[in-house]
């Protein structure tokens, strides 16, 4: 499994039946139980390929949401250097037989992920695949401070810089890679958006993408937007309040 990339997503939400029909039709993701566990977990499928899991919210908690795994092949050291550059571990590290070892931790600025470390280090992710419709496509952070962040991630997982594109006011967006490969970017907060992981899906044309999100009663917040390279791009929110992005041709 890819190691200091995401490699799966999580929806956190309010009602796991009414998000299954909504991103069934959005996205075409096909359900199947996860047998075992304490509480419900459903696995989300694009074309026979995993791509995430649903489960509901936590006793205490009211607001759905998405939530990436980034894989590493070291739970305890990858927690530990969390803590020791000012992040925060607030879950685990804990094992779920056959599965893994997972910690839900944020970085020094706030904002939540989580580390997966999987029990078969030669099992393969299929979440992100920027080719195929349904998958992980973007990752994009929404920090207060975006310097302090970069070299937060860079000293964690690697990551590098790859291009920056001026935004005006809106500041710079930079390009983050892993290995050499493209696969998200970063930029400063901006009012209401509360500072976060957004993830991006993969579709096969943002103008139907943009119908099926209305007609099955998600919110579109912004675009679509044409972006460098000529992809367009929509944020928006399921039925149930989590927030999530589009990425796909015009």
């Amino acid at each position: 499994m890819p190691t200091n990339r995401f490699v799966w997503y999580e929806l956190v939400t309010s009602d796991i039946d009414a998000a299954l029909t909504f991103y069934g039709q959005l996205l075409g993701w096909t359900p199947r139980e996860f047998p075992g566990g304490d509480s419900r977990y459903v696995v989300v499928s694009a074309d026979g390929r995993d791509v995430a899991g649903i489960m509901a919210l936590p006793e205490g908690m009211s607001q759905p949401f998405w939530l990436g795994y980034v894989g590493t092949p070291d739970m305890d050291a990858a927690a530990a250097r969390f803590t020791g550059a000012g992040g925060v571990v607030h879950r685990g590290p804990w094992d779920v037989p056959t599965i893994g070892r997972l910690a839900l931790v944020s970085d020094k600025q706030g904002v939540g992920l989580a580390l997966f470390q999987p029990a078969d280090a030669g099992r393969q992710s299929t979440a992100f695949h920027q080719g195929l419709p349904g998958h992980g496509n973007w990752h994009e952070l929404h920090t207060p401070d975006p310097e302090a962040a970069f070299a937060f991630y860079a000293d964690q997982f690697g990551w590098t810089k790859g291009d920056a594109m001026d935004m005006g006011p809106m500041g710079k967006y930079q390009i983050l890679k892993a290995d050499d490969a493209q696969m998200g970017g970063m930029m400063k907060a901006q009012e209401p958006m509360r500072p976060m992981w957004l993830y991006y899906f993969g579709v096969r044309g943002i103008n139907d993408a943009v119908a099926r999100v209305r007609d099955n009663g998600g919110t579109v917040l912004h675009g679509p937007s044409e972006v460098p390279g000529g992809a367009h791009i929509i944020s928006a929110t399921d039925p149930q309040g989590a927030m999530f992005a589009l990425v796909g041709p015009g």
